[in-house]
Formats: structure tokens, C-alpha cells, sequence
């Protein structure tokens, strides 16, 4: 027998199924809430709070992480449906929606994880949602999401090792996705939360292991609260930098990566051209996923200056993860001859 949830009781369905059956029953189908925070500046600590559940293993999961006085710092949260997939509490975690899509407080209590936090997103642009995006090869589905984002300022506190830290007008942003993304065999995406004293540029962009493009869509996103702009085109020169800041390749794990460095540039709908250049290190390695998120300085090719969060991970790709990791990576389709 199928069993209801208290939120079965409102008008949400969206198919014939209670509210916890999805409409892919994949391992790999997930929704999640992601806030990602730092200074203005670019510089110091960077912070990343994340939130999901998975129907099929009929769980929630809170990530915690980022880097911390020059360190990186992980904790992982669990707890089983029991009855419950909507509450959005893990553990020590919680997140409120206050007033949706403008303010959304995040709670981590400090006596339960390396990073305790107490900090409100508050809304500095529209939300913007981007075009469902899929990857499949034959009948096997690698992504198949839709992907909300939205750029905020934060404010609270947060806290490490008993010392309380304060939050003041830090940028960021957050996401909001739901659907299928089977990371390990992906093989390598990008996705960039630029920040800048006028708006946010957003992209999320998918290639192929030989560079071919999968997927790119974005905004640039005001910060005057007007409508949204979309990216029609994006492309990037990035590449791996180690300590010293010389350019270095990935090999397999990367043991000698330690950020990004390097140009990308949208094509918006309105006919301007976005080229943003930037430097940083990590605040987030993802190990055998490959790659992570760096936290970047940057700085606009009319002299705008912001900060950034820049995530570059994925299986197989000839740039960035030249070594493959993971068996099944879907592969480009062959060019038809005409």
C-alpha cells in the first residue's frame, strides 16, 4: 500500500503517484538546495551549504563544507525519510524559507558540526530558471534536471573550533535543481556564480569528452531586481594552476591543482558581451568525482570587479580530466555525413 505524507493533504502533484514517487525511479534522482557564500573581496573563507533527498534510497542529506582560516573543512548529515521527505531539516541543519525566492534563513547548530551557522539569504536579483537540460545514450539516462538560481547577499554567523565568525553583506548565491545527474559518469560540467557590484552572471554549461558541447544556458541577472538577461553563448579558457600559480596539468587526481586561473565569456540576448578573467583556489576538492569549486577573484573586461564561485567537475574531458575515471562515460554522437 502507497503511504501519504502530510504534504500529500495540498495541491502539489504534478503526476498520477503520492508526492515522495518521482517521475524517473533512478538511483540518481535527487532534488537539492545549494547556498554558496564568501566576501566581496574574493579573498578569506568561502562556505557551502547543501540540502537534498533521494526517493529511491528514501533519504535526506545535508553537506557542510568550504574553507576555513586557509583550510578545508567537511561534515555530512543524514537521516532517513520515516514518513517525512519535505522537511527540510538534516540532523543539526535546517533550512526556512522565510519569504520564497527573496529571504531563506540557514541554521547548523555549532555543537553538532565543524561548521555552525546562523545566516539569512536575502535576494539581490530575480530568480532565474533555466531550460531543462538532458544527456542520455540510447535508453540510459546520465542528467535529465531542471535548475533554478538566484544571487543573494548573506548576513548571521557562522562558526569553527568555538570561534564565532561574523557575516556581513557577503555575496553568493543559491541553486535549486531536481531530477537526474548521475555525477560519476558525467563527463565534465561547469558551473559559474559570478558576482559583481551590478548583477550576477550565472551559467551552467556540459561538454562532452572531446569538448563538444552538451548544454549551456545562464542569465545575467541585475541587481536592481530587473528582468533577467539569458546567456545565449558561452566559452571559456581555463585551465589548472598549482600553488605558485604556474599552469599544471590534472592528471588523474589532480594532487598537484590547487585553483583556476583564466577567461570566459557569455553572449547574452540583449547583444552584449560578458568577458570576465579570474584567479583562485579551492574551497571545495571533490576527490574521486574530480575537480571542485573555487573561490575566484575576478574582474570584467570594462573594469567591473567581484568575486565568484567557479565549480569544474566531471569523469572524462580532454582539458580538464584528461585521465578517465569512470567505466560507461557517454561519448559525443558521431557527426552524420550529409
Amino acid at each position: 500500500m502507497s503511504r501519504l505524507t502530510p504534504a500529500d493533504e495540498y495541491f502539489y502533484h504534478q503526476i498520477p503517484e503520492p508526492l515522495p514517487a518521482v517521475l524517473a525511479p533512478s538511483e540518481h534522482w535527487r532534488e537539492s538546495l545549494f547556498f554558496v557564500l564568501h566576501p566581496r573581496a574574493g579573498d578569506g573563507d568561502a562556505l557551502v551549504l547543501t540540502l537534498a533527498h533521494y526517493p529511491v534510497r528514501q533519504e535526506m542529506e545535508s553537506l557542510q563544507f568550504g574553507r576555513i582560516a586557509g583550510q578545508t573543512v567537511f561534515a555530512r548529515h543524514t537521516r532517513p525519510y520515516a514518513g517525512d521527505p519535505h522537511t527540510m531539516a538534516v540532523g543539526p541543519m535546517r533550512v526556512e524559507i522565510l519569504e520564497p525566492y527573496r529571504r531563506v534563513r540557514l541554521f547548523v547548530d555549532p555543537a553538532a558540526s565543524p561548521i555552525g551557522m546562523d545566516i539569512t539569504f536575502t535576494a539581490r536579483t530575480q530568480e532565474c530558471v533555466l531550460r531543462r537540460g538532458t544527456l542520455k545514450a540510447g535508453a540510459e539516462t546520465f542528467w535529465d534536471q531542471s535548475h533554478m538560481l538566484q544571487s543573494g547577499w548573506y548576513n548571521g554567523t557562522y562558526t569553527h573550533e568555538g570561534k564565532t565568525f561574523e557575516v556581513r553583506d557577503w555575496w553568493g548565491q543559491r541553486d535549486h535543481s531536481w531530477g537526474v545527474r548521475d555525477h560519476h559518469r558525467c563527463p565534465m560540467w561547469m558551473w559559474l556564480a559570478i558576482q559583481l557590484p551590478d548583477g550576477m552572471l550565472g551559467v551552467w554549461h556540459w561538454e562532452y569528452a572531446d569538448g563538444r558541447h552538451i548544454y549551456t544556458d545562464g542569465y545575467w541577472a541585475p541587481a536592481d531586481m530587473s528582468d533577467p538577461v539569458q546567456v545565449l553563448n558561452f566559452e571559456h579558457d581555463l585551465y589548472w594552476i598549482d600553488g605558485g600559480g604556474r599552469r599544471v596539468d590534472y592528471g588523474k587526481d589532480g594532487e598537484d591543482v590547487a585553483g583556476l586561473e583564466g577567461v570566459v565569456s557569455a553572449s547574452l540576448a540583449d547583444g552584449r558581451v560578458l568577458r570576465v578573467e579570474g584567479t583562485g583556489r579551492w574551497h571545495a576538492r571533490y576527490g574521486q568525482l574530480g575537480g571542485g569549486q573555487v573561490n575566484m577573484r575576478v574582474r570584467t573586461g570594462d573594469g567591473r570587479e567581484g568575486a565568484a564561485a567557479y565549480e569544474v567537475t566531471g569523469a572524462h574531458h580532454h582539458t580538464f580530466f584528461p585521465v578517465p575515471r569512470a567505466e560507461g562515460i557517454p561519448l559525443a554522437p558521431l557527426a552524420r555525413p550529409e
